[in-house]
């Protein structure tokens, strides 16, 4: 049986819906329906020769063959499982020795980007299964590197599981809720740093070093639930509920953040010496290559100073090897690059004005620049010893694009995925094959087997049906223009039976944020493709302080979010507006969560260009969202008090003109709707008329149930109304 029937998943349809060549596209399709498939998440297993994989219906795990994508073995069957009721499992992890893996279910979401769920640990070779705990729900599970052990946090204390033993140990006790957090991130820091687990175990088993927050200063927020028709919460029929949780706004306290280390044999904890700012953050651990190098990442509270310390965690000193400073901000992904190595780590960097990778040596002395050039590594996907070569992707080959590439000793860079679009790679084990998905803005995701020397092996997914069923999409087409001396880039789609000679309306679409991208060579589909299909040219631009254009190209809007951003954003609707086939009285603006508050701040600016704004999730005033996002690039409110009111929409209000929509939903833990209220309440205050659609216990991404579907149809009415006649 070949794996391919295995690993792909399915494309969200209707049951039973079968691909209609050309047929004529619907707001659902394009909305709810466009995902390409997608192979199954798949893991290298040692060898390099094989990887392991869920199946579409989570009841097997089953081992393939890279080369030929044959099945060899069903390294877990469901069906054959003994006392074990569970029918279908939410994914796993395997085991650093490849005997074991924790199987997972029940899984429940905590905040965005994280879950617990219920996991058990499961006997390859004795088919044996059984519950990693049977006191609770667990987060972050993380294997020993012998795999005799798993650490895991539950309800805020973190425990260690010996296998051998059947056996749990409690690590620490002082857990609680809205107060003391062990191992798990806050908030704040899985929302902006992407951190999700501070777990790191030495290499010789003896250490479980982890991350302790007290956000017991930080204040309380609280938001209210109610009943609502989809997924019913019937306690709250008459009286709502709440959820609250810690939220440090811009300028306000943050958590209090140690770098402990647990001895696994005397049970013992130590806090870290590790010298941190006043507020300042520790957004990454990570043990080395040998159990005396404990590395630990931080950050100021200004976010402009990275540090990366070694340190000793038996003896508890740091020693500092690495600093990055910057005259702007340090963006957190870079950490994300980070690798360490035998005798030397890997670190991004973007001193020289674009971000590259740079090796040290182990005692903190540079050795070489690995990346040079005008354009930036987005990801780095490690380094082969056996070749020498280091893998990353890159903007190589222009902005828009992504290609997979490696350089050698040397300093000799090969492109391995030359096609014009966007490539990324899943390496194996031993980096000598990866998994490519490549997509352009007029081709779907398509996947294929390649060798590291970036030749094509085999086909995995090449989404021939779902092309098809989307090939009447319009197409998008890319475009420059200029706003103050800089050139931008934008892209159009053009409404179906495009005629040169009509005057069309305009949807311009936009995020705006810093480091962001929307103008960009890779496919994708939502609710604006299928606008462009009921007669509008739908226009996205990306305006200075967006990314992947070098620093100094992003760091324009520093210490002054919404100013240059707003003077492009009226400058490419004033550049479309004098186009022949555009109606220039009817140009509409929509963004969501910062082009939310960049539609805001666009609709507000004097003499603006718009007849109609859509603004979803919207930051009104950078005062109301969380310090670690609003500070990196604006400073705190005490330090930089002209810029927030420079920035802030409240005070822009008079300005008003055209019709406008705000919509949020009222469990938005990100952008609360606190900040669509305070714009409400002031524009009622000077008479200013706008229209408003909450979505009730929805959050940032308001959907579920339909909602989705719900929203693009208010959106497309809302500009039908206001653009159309």
């Amino acid at each position: 049986m070949n794996c391919r029937n295995f690993i792909l998943s399915t494309i969200v349809a209707a049951a039973g819906m079968a691909p209609v060549s050309g047929h004529a596209l619907t707001l659902r399709e394009c909305s709810l329906e466009a995902t390409p498939a997608a192979p199954s998440e798949i893991v290298s297993e040692r060898s390099g020769q094989t990887y392991l994989t869920l199946s579409a219906d989570g009841k097997n795990v089953v081992r393939c063959d890279y080369k030929t994508g044959r099945q060899e073995a069903v390294v877990m069957s469901t069906a054959n499982l003994r006392d074990c009721d569970v029918k279908s499992w939410d994914g796993f992890i395997l085991s650093p020795n490849e005997k074991l893996m924790l199987l997972y279910t029940d899984v429940e979401p905590v905040y965005r980007h994280s879950f617990k769920a219920s996991y058990y640990v499961y006997d390859i070779a004795r088919n044996n299964i059984k519950k990693l705990s049977e006191n609770g729900l667990q987060e972050i599970p993380s294997f020993s590197p012998d795999s005799r052990m798993v650490a895991f946090v539950r309800d805020n204390n973190i425990y260690v599981a010996k296998l051998d033993y059947g056996t749990e140990v409690a690590v620490t006790k002082d857990g609680k809720r809205n107060e003391i957090i062990n191992g798990v991130p806050d908030w704040v820091y899985q929302e902006e740093f992407g951190m999700l687990s501070s777990l790191a175990w030495s290499p010789d088993n003896s250490i479980l070093a982890f991350l302790k927050w007290d956000e017991s200063a930080v204040k309380m927020y609280d938001m209210p639930l109610y009943r609502s028709s989809c997924d019913e919460k019937p306690e709250y029929k008459y009286y709502p509920g709440s959820f609250s949780y810690k939220y440090p706004v811009a300028g306000e306290v943050n958590s209090k953040v140690k770098v402990i280390s647990y001895d696994v044999e005397t049970r013992a904890l130590k806090e870290m010496n590790v010298p941190l700012d006043y507020d300042g953050y520790v957004n990454k651990i990570e043990f080395g290559k040998t159990p005396e190098r404990l590395m630990v990442n931080t950050l100021n509270r200004n976010q402009n100073e990275m540090k990366l310390y070694a340190v000793n965690p038996r003896s508890a000193m740091a020693k500092l090897i690495y600093t990055d400073k910057s005259t702007t901000w340090i963006d957190p992904d870079l950490t994300l690059m980070t690798r360490y190595y035998d005798s030397f780590f890997i670190v991004a960097s973007e001193r020289d004005g674009f971000r590259h990778l740079y090796k040290y040596s182990n005692a903190g002395s540079l050795m070489k620049q690995v990346t040079k050039g005008d354009w930036e590594v987005t990801d780095f996907y490690g380094y082969d010893p056996a070749t020498m070569r280091y893998y990353y992707q890159s903007t190589q080959t222009g902005a828009l694009n992504r290609v997979v590439a490696s350089v050698d000793a040397k300093g000799v860079s090969t492109i391995l995925s030359p096609k014009e679009g966007t490539s990324s790679a899943q390496f194996n084990a031993s980096f000598t094959y990866y998994v490519q998905n490549f997509s352009d803005v007029n081709t779907p995701d398509t996947y294929s087997l390649f060798t590291s020397k970036g030749k094509e092996v085999r086909e995995i997914e090449a989404n021939r049906e779902y092309a098809d069923r989307f090939r009447n999409v319009p197409e998008k087409t890319f475009f420059t223009m200029t706003s103050a001396g800089e050139t931008l880039n934008g892209y159009m789609i053009k409404p179906a039976g495009f005629n040169e000679s009509q005057k069309y309306p305009v949807i311009m679409y936009q995020y705006s944020g810093p480091c962001s991208q929307l103008v960009k060579n890779k496919w994708s589909i939502d609710w604006l493709d299928y606008a462009a299909t009921q007669g509008y040219l739908v226009v996205c631009v990306d305006g200075r302080g967006t990314g992947f254009r070098g620093k100094k190209f992003a760091s324009v809007v520093y210490k002054n979010l919404g100013k240059y951003e707003t003077e492009d954003q009226i400058a490419a609707a004033r550049y479309v507006a004098s186009l022949p086939y555009v109606d220039a009285s009817k140009i509409g603006i929509f963004g969501w969560s910062f082009g939310g508050y960049e539609t805001l701040m666009a609709m507000t600016a004097p003499g603006n260009p718009y007849a109609a704004g859509i603004a979803v999730a919207p930051v009104t005033d950078w005062r109301l969202y969380d310090s670690v996002y609003t500070e990196r690039f604006m400073l705190t409110p005490q330090q930089n008090s002209v810029g927030y009111d420079a920035s802030s929409t409240l005070g822009r209000i008079k300005n008003l003109k055209g019709n406008l929509l705000i919509v949020s939903g009222t469990a938005d833990d990100n952008v609360h709707i606190a900040n669509t209220f305070e714009f409400v309440s002031e524009a009622t205050s000077q008479n200013k008329i706008l229209d408003m659609m909450v979505y009730p216990n929805k959050n940032h991404f308001i959907n579920g149930c339909e909602t989705r579907l719900a929203l693009y149809t208010k959106l497309l009415d809302y500009f039908n109304r206001n653009l159309k006649k």
